[in-house]
């Protein structure tokens, strides 16, 4: 009859396997922010051309980084956020302007 194995020839084993050993693995670097929430955030605000095109930005960093483009993904991330910044301030601005004109223009 054969010896059954040992819980610790087990062990041995599966410490010594490939697929349980993670320190093998090349650790990827954090990954930058993409600023997506603040994108979409930007795109109520009504100045539409512009707010597209940070969400647009906000994507192409996420795919960036998920091919491996570490340094283009920070670049298209700080391309979102001040894209979408800029956008937030222009609806701002043209709500304002809306505002002001609607409750300040008296109809006879």
């Amino acid at each position: 009859m054969s010896q059954p194995t040992s819980n610790s020839d087990l062990k041995r084993t599966l410490e010594t396997s490939r697929e349980t050993n993670v320190d093998d693995e090349i650790s990827q670097p954090p990954q930058p922010n993409n600023y997506l929430f603040l994108t979409i955030f930007s795109c109520f605000c009504p100045a539409y051309p512009i707010n597209i095109v940070a969400f647009v930005f906000s994507i192409m960093a996420l795919n960036s980084y998920n091919q491996g483009d570490i340094e283009g993904s920070r670049r298209l991330g700080r391309n979102a956020l001040w894209v979408s910044v800029a956008s937030i301030i222009i609806g701002l601005l043209m709500i304002a302007i809306y505002c002001t004109v609607h409750f300040t223009t008296h109809i006879v």
